[in-house]
């Protein structure tokens, strides 16, 4: 049986907390539901960075290569991959209680991905296997918005139970 540590303050983030107790704001992350959410998320934001890394890559490689790469497509390979390391960040705040990052990780994975696309459809702007890989960027994005907002997570961060 394990007992509550009393010579730490219950406001130490290292105390020990007992899951039990529903007025415990740090129990309702333990839950497994809630948990697999924020697990699912954290991996499929950072395949989306992976893929952003990828393809800003592939840009490098053809720059240096001499080949047709224009300041735009260098613009827009930085700014999804930038976007993805800041949405992975507030990822991994809002896994740790950050109510305040779980706002901006709500939002992000449903607004990105229409601008992505948008962005990308404007025709002869970029080549099709740079749209190609951005658009696949964004459909993994777009699969993090129904994990994140899904009922475990809102249900977590709601504040009450």
């Amino acid at each position: 049986m394990r007992t509550a540590d009393t010579t730490t303050a219950p406001s130490d983030p290292s105390a020990p907390s007992d899951s039990s107790d529903p007025s415990d704001p740090s129990a309702r992350f333990d839950e497994p539901p809630v948990r697999r959410a924020l697990v699912m998320t954290k991996r499929l934001v950072a395949a989306h960075g992976a893929l952003s890394a990828l393809v800003l890559a592939a840009v490098a490689v053809l720059a240096i290569d001499d080949r047709s790469v224009t300041p735009f497509m260098w613009g827009r390979a930085t700014g999804v991959l930038v976007s993805a390391a800041l949405t992975y960040w507030l990822t991994v705040r809002a896994s740790r209680g950050a109510r305040w990052a779980y706002a901006r990780v709500r939002v992000i994975p449903v607004v990105v991905p229409f601008a992505i696309v948008g962005i990308d459809a404007i025709p002869g702007a970029l080549p099709a296997w740079f749209v190609l890989a951005q658009a696949a960027c964004a459909v993994v994005l777009a699969a993090a918005a129904f994990v994140v907002n899904g009922s475990p997570l809102r249900a977590a961060f709601s504040g009450t139970r």
